[in-house]
């Protein structure tokens, strides 16, 4: 499986609340519609250098890039971006060590 993770710094006019409350419920659910995802999990950070990560796992990278190339892939993405000061997208070949 092909996991792609998503590190988001939040506005600076947002405190971590209101990032955590727009991210998971509003964006979550957007999220959820995302063409061919498995499986998803969204990480709150209390320190680092993002407010939160996301994992979204999908069958390939083709997959992944058709998702995000529809309209409600564009939607997440631009719904990100209005919410966010940094998005940065991290494609992963995951490989689990212990599970």
């Amino acid at each position: 499986m092909f996991k792609v993770m998503v590190g988001l710094v939040r506005r600076s006019d947002m405190d971590s609340t209101q990032f955590a409350t727009w991210w998971l419920e509003q964006h979550a659910p957007l999220a959820r519609e995302l063409p061919g995802v498995r499986r998803i999990r969204f990480n709150l950070m209390a320190d680092g250098p993002f407010d939160g990560i996301a994992e979204l796992w999908f069958d390939s990278p083709e997959e992944a890039d058709s998702a995000y190339a529809t309209d409600i892939g564009k939607a997440v993405a631009a719904d990100s971006i209005a919410h966010v000061s940094e998005r940065v997208r991290m494609p992963a070949d995951e490989r689990e060590i212990l599970g």
